[in-house]
C-alpha cells in the first residue's frame, strides 16, 4: 500500500494527527526527543513530508503536542496516587511519589518529551495548561500534607511541592538511565524516594505518627 493511500485513510477517519503523534512517540522512544526530524516522523506515520503541515507548523510544535498528551496522563496518575488524600493524606503523599516514579519508568517516551525536550513552557497555551495541571497535583498533595502541621509551624506548600518535585525528578532521571553510564545502586527507585521523603519530612517537623 502506498503512502497516499495510508494517508488517505488517516484523513478519511480523522485519526491523521493522532497517528503522527505516535510516531514521534517512537521516534523519541528510540532516538531522544532531538535524534529525528519533521520528515522522520511523517514517514514512520506513513503519509508524505507535506501531510503533517496539516496538523502542525514544525517538528516542535509536534514535539508539543507529545508533551501535551503526556502531561495529561502524568495529571491522571498523580490523581489516581493521590486519591482525594485517602486512606490518610501522608500515605496519599507517598503514593504521589510513587506515581511519579511509575510514569517517567512506563512512559519513556513522553517523560523525553516533557523534560528532555528544551521546549520553552509556553509555546502553546494547551501546553503550559496541562504542566501546571500537573504540577497542581503536587501541589494539592503537599498541601493535604502540610495541614497536618500546627498552623505556626506549617511551610509554604509551593517550597514543598517544588522540593518534592526535585527528588522525585532527580530520582527517575537517575533510574531512567538504560546504558552503561548508569550506577548499580543498592536499593529500587522507590526504596530512595521513600527515604529521601522520610528524612524530608522529618526535617520540617513531621514525625512518623503523623
Amino acid at each position: 500500500m502506498s503512502w497516499k493511500k495510508r494517508a488517505e485513510g488517516a484523513y478519511h477517519h480523522g485519526n491523521l494527527r493522532e497517528a503522527l503523534i505516535q510516531a514521534a512517540r517512537e521516534l523519541i522512544k528510540e532516538k531522544g526527543p532531538a535524534g529525528f526530524t519533521f520528515a522522520d516522523a511523517a514517514r514512520s506515520a506513513g503519509v508524505s513530508p507535506a501531510a503533517p503541515y496539516r496538523h502542525f507548523r514544525d517538528r516542535e510544535a509536534l514535539l508539543a503536542d507529545v508533551a501535551r498528551e503526556g502531561f495529561q496522563r502524568f495529571e491522571a496518575m498523580l490523581a489516581n496516587g493521590w486519591n482525594g488524600g485517602k486512606p490518610d493524606a501522608m500515605t496519599a503523599f507517598n503514593n504521589v511519589g510513587k506515581a511519579y516514579l511509575a510514569f517517567a519508568r512506563a512512559e519513556p517516551a513522553y517523560y523525553a518529551a516533557m523534560f528532555e525536550s528544551g521546549l520553552p513552557p509556553d509555546l502553546s497555551p494547551d501546553l503550559r495548561a496541562a504542566s501546571e495541571r500537573a504540577f497542581g497535583m503536587l501541589r494539592t498533595a503537599a498541601d493535604g500534607v502540610v495541614a497536618l502541621l500546627p498552623a505556626g509551624k506549617r511551610p509554604p506548600a509551593l517550597m514543598m511541592s517544588l522540593h518534592i518535585w526535585s527528588m522525585a525528578h532527580g530520582i527517575a532521571s537517575l533510574f531512567g538511565r538504560g546504558d552503561a553510564g548508569r550506577r548499580t545502586l543498592p536499593m529500587t527507585a522507590e526504596e530512595l524516594l521513600e527515604s529521601a521523603m522520610l528524612i524530608y519530612l522529618q526535617g520540617l517537623g513531621f514525625s512518623q505518627k503523623t
